[in-house]
């Protein structure tokens, strides 16, 4: 049974957002990776900051050049050695965007993505009342951008494309133009129903686009 979400106030205000986002990802019990040969791990940040008096999760294209050059993402990047998945994430908030978050920022981890980059991705979900200003870095971001939590959660946002395999390809469809794919997309997708509309959602078994391997 789907967990209402008390309207408006958490698609609509921060604090709000915070209190019943943590109450959610609490109770959420997350699906890990398990440990392989040739398996590498990633963490990245689903940001929930206030941007023009609006909530929002923060997303970058990436740098046009590199791995995933010019692509949708979530700030983060692969693990250090020796370092979590959280840890690695919000180091990587810092040096891709320059926003700070320590660990009492951290609501909680979603279910790792298998990417199929050979990357176990770890979303954690954090949320800054206080960002700062942005400070993209030009060697790893092209551009920073907000999608609001109404927009995440709206009947309209996911858009499921049939695939000639007899599959189906997620699109997040934020704005104009504007398509999100796995494994970013699946992320956002799994943010949204766990953590704004209480559903219960894996996404594992989301097809990604071959464009996306690189």
């Amino acid at each position: 049974m789907t967990d209402p979400l008390p309207s408006p106030a958490p698609l609509d205000d921060l604090a709000a957002f915070r209190e019943v986002a943590a109450a959610r990802l609490a109770s959420f019990e997350r699906v890990a990776v398990p440990d392989a040969p040739g398996l590498r791990r990633a963490g990245v940040v689903l940001c929930a900051v206030e941007h023009e008096g609006v909530p929002s999760v923060i997303l970058i294209k990436r740098a046009y050049r590199g791995r995933n050059a010019g692509q949708w993402g979530l700030p983060g990047g692969r693990l250090e050695e020796g370092e979590t998945a959280q840890a690695a994430a919000l180091r990587e908030l810092h040096e891709e965007i320059g926003l700070s978050a320590g660990p009492a920022d951290v609501l909680g981890p979603l279910d790792d993505f298998p990417a199929a980059s050979g990357f176990a991705i770890t979303p954690v979900v954090a949320v800054l009342a206080d960002p700062g200003p942005l400070l993209p870095s030009p060697d790893e971001v092209h551009s920073v951008h907000h999608v609001s939590l109404r927009r995440l959660a709206a009947d309209d946002t996911p858009r499921w494309v049939p695939q000639a395999d007899g599959g189906s390809l997620l699109q997040m469809r934020l704005g104009p133009d504007w398509a999100v794919h796995a494994p970013t997309g699946a992320m956002l997708w799994q943010f949204r129903e766990v953590v704004l509309l209480g559903r219960a959602a894996r996404v594992a078994d989301f097809v990604q686009p071959d464009w996306t391997r690189h």
